[in-house]
């Protein structure tokens, strides 16, 4: 059993995962398959193999989000929202639980999107969450505790921090739209008018990038870090926006990238988590699974495991594209490699 934090360790050495929780699917080499790749373009072969399949490891869970790849310990975490935590995949322990709670730490009960949601690890390679209950992105310490990074803008509470990347000059890009509000856009609780898009500088001061968007969700940056992509999972406006990013890290008015509003409804999912590989292309999740996009807004095709997919992220080498798809998680290998392996 790999662990990062000691403390963690000791909580979950002590708590066991029952018929009634998520389960590993046995058979390292022989996990079964679902779904399928549509393939829209030619071009798709050159990431995809013809051949690729959609791996199902582990299923059970109430709503899986938020992929990281530990690369020290060689395990993917990954958030289940209802249930407040955070669990761990890998191929020699298989699914394990990580860390509870993770998104919220009060005592009150309390109702909603309570648990994290995003996950990243940052720079100093510690576990950086977006909490939704505790309204804050905060990272997670070796002792277990959690220290908050970015909590408040201008005096006024975040909605619920969903998403987060970080720049190779550690600045730390985040999405705050109002799912982990109980009463989402109505919750008396709300303090700020809109649902932003910010910037965590490396000296604390956090910065509004844009305030237009509807409904953020999942950020990702080019290879050369010039271009910020953003997920907007309003059904009313499914698409994704592309911004130039200046020398300070802030960002211009952007463009619609891929608009996908046409497709909901018709197909599970909305825009929603993303990464970016070394060529550029953009492996989004929105309706239908998750698309792939070329920077100029091509759909090249879509990896659709049958079922609503929040959020994705590359693994081991860099080659093996997770997927948190509702109540599973899945994998598909590629032919490309994440940004960052």
């Amino acid at each position: 059993m790999r662990r990062i934090d000691a403390l963690v360790f000791a909580l979950c050495a002590h708590m066991t995962i029952n018929a009634e929780e998520p389960r590993g699917i046995d058979g390292r080499d022989g996990f079964p398959s679902l779904g399928q790749v549509e393939r829209l373009d030619p071009r798709l072969d050159q990431c995809l193999a013809p051949d690729a399949v959609i791996e199902k490891l582990a299923e059970g869970f109430e709503w899986a989000e938020g992929p990281a790849w530990n690369r020290r310990g060689q395990f993917l975490v990954f958030s289940d929202i209802p249930r407040n935590s955070v669990f761990q995949w890998s191929e020699e322990g298989g699914l394990e639980l990580f860390l509870k709670p993770s998104g919220y730490t009060g005592s009150a009960s309390r109702g909603g999107e309570l648990g994290s949601n995003g996950l990243t690890y940052g720079p100093n390679g510690r576990l950086t969450l977006c909490m939704h209950g505790d309204r804050r992105v905060a990272q997670l310490e070796k002792d277990g505790s959690f220290t908050t990074l970015a909590e408040y803008y201008r005096y006024r509470r975040f909605n619920s921090p969903n998403d987060l990347v970080f720049r190779s000059n550690g600045d730390l890009y985040f999405t705050d739209p109002p799912y982990g509000l109980e009463g989402n856009m109505s919750d008396p609780t709300k303090e700020l008018l809109y649902q932003g898009v910010y910037l965590r500088r490396g000296n604390g001061e956090i910065v509004l990038l844009t305030e237009k968007m509807t409904r953020p969700n999942g950020i990702a940056f080019s290879p050369d870090q010039k271009t910020l992509y953003v997920a907007n999972s309003d059904p009313d406006r499914a698409h994704w926006m592309a911004y130039d990013v200046s020398e300070d890290g802030t960002l211009d008015q952007g463009r619609v990238l891929f608009d996908a509003t046409s497709m909901v409804g018709q197909k599970k999912g909305l825009p929603d988590g993303l990464r970016v590989d070394r060529n550029g292309l953009i492996w989004a999740t929105g309706p239908g699974g998750v698309l792939v996009l070329t920077p100029q807004g091509e759909h090249l095709g879509t990896i659709n495991p049958g079922e609503a997919t929040a959020n994705c992220g590359f693994a081991h080498d860099g080659s093996v594209l997770y997927l948190t798809s509702d109540m599973y998680l899945c994998r598909i290998q590629t032919l490309t490699k994440g940004l960052g392996f």
